[in-house]
């Protein structure tokens, strides 16, 4: 088998197409409104929604670095549940231990930093095209939690802390999506850099969005359940997983 039959065989991560970016940003709002309703709903408290979700964040790792090539539940999943501790660690820092969101929005920024510095010193790629071995795919996994962290923290900041709102947020992040999609389109943004500044900023954005749902009126949200949010936009994970499993067309094709 050649070098490349076995990275197009191996690569453990979808193609970047429009349902990657569906799935999430809906997978980020997931992370928020389910952070909140185990945290608040059921009644488990930070601490113990804290430990339950990192439990089955670690069980899901292993299963997703046990497999040879992307499969597609389980690697959705993982994010899903990576959305969710990304959430809830940014959440621990601020409600428990009182770290203010500039602090932690800059703690995260540095250790994504950190870790896409070491991602390229080690491997010489960033590239999500190039996920073939456990090594860049521990990076890879990392960063996608730093992303997740920081995102929760951004987002809290502009929406909460300077209190621009759920929608003007949404807005702003939104905009900033458009303008990151429009440059690479153009060439003005390399392709590596415009996916990862991107994929940071689908992070607030799908939280401003799951708190513009599900916030009370008063506090500008809508006041939906975050049960409901969290059930309707699950489903709509499943199915597009679903479909994209069955017909296969966020993976690189392996050569013959």
């Amino acid at each position: 088998m050649t070098e490349t039959a076995s990275r197009q065989l191996l690569n453990k991560v979808p193609l970047v197409t429009l349902f990657f970016w569906i799935i999430k940003v809906l997978a980020t709002t997931v992370g928020e409104t389910g952070a909140d309703f185990l945290n608040f709903n059921l009644g488990l408290g930070l601490t113990t929604t804290s430990l339950i979700a990192a439990v089955l964040l670690i069980g899901l790792l292993v299963v997703q670095m046990r497999q040879t090539r992307y499969v597609p539940w389980v690697y959705w999943v993982t994010v899903v549940l990576l959305s969710i501790v990304g959430t809830l660690i940014t959440d621990n820092l601020s409600d428990t231990f009182g770290v203010s969101l500039i602090v932690s929005t800059t703690l995260f920024a540095v250790a994504l930093a950190v870790t896409f510095a070491l991602w390229y010193r080690s491997e010489h790629t960033l590239s999500i095209h190039d996920i073939t071995t456990r090594r860049r795919e521990g990076f890879y996994w990392a960063a996608i939690l730093f992303t997740f962290a920081l995102g929760t923290a951004a987002g809290d900041l502009v929406s909460e802390q300077m209190g621009l709102g759920y929608a003007l947020s949404e807005a702003i992040f939104g905009g900033l999506i458009a303008a990151i999609t429009a440059g690479c389109y153009a060439r003005l943004i390399n392709p590596v850099l415009a996916f990862w500044a991107a994929y940071i900023l689908t992070r607030p954005l799908g939280a401003s969005m799951g708190d513009f749902l599900t916030q009370a009126p008063k506090d500008g949200g809508l006041g939906l359940t975050t049960m409901g949010v969290s059930a309707v936009f699950l489903v709509v994970i499943v199915a597009l997983v679903t479909y994209l499993t069955i017909s296969g067309v966020d993976r690189e094709p392996a050569a013959s």
